[in-house]
């Protein structure tokens, strides 16, 4: 995704008075979360056979976390872009430390 994606559509604030995430991220990232439920209901529906194969559950396993991971990188992608950039932009060098510490503690 590229910056004028990630960009596009942007609210500018929320009611707390963060920056919201742009649209195009957030439909992105809603696209890869709809994957990984897809895959998660999967699991769960094969899980309730009896003749279910340990390995067709690991492969599902692993494509859910796939998307999940895929899903974590635009949304870090889109908060650097988008909130990091800003603040730099602004100099406000307090602000983007706190930025990048906010979205590392759940990396």
């Amino acid at each position: 995704m590229n910056d004028k994606q990630m960009q596009a559509n942007h609210s500018p604030s929320s009611a707390d008075g963060h920056l919201c995430m742009p649209e195009a991220a957030r439909r992105v990232v809603t696209r890869r979360l709809a994957i990984a439920k897809g895959h998660l209901e999967s699991i769960m529906h094969a899980l309730e056979k009896h003749d279910t194969y340990c390995v067709d559950v690991l492969r599902q396993i692993k494509a859910v976390q796939g998307a999940l991971e895929k899903a974590g990188q635009i949304t870090l992608e889109s908060h650097l872009r988008v909130h990091v950039a800003t603040a730099a932009e602004r100099g406000d060098t307090e602000t983007i430390v706190e930025e990048l510490m906010d979205a590392l503690r759940y990396r």
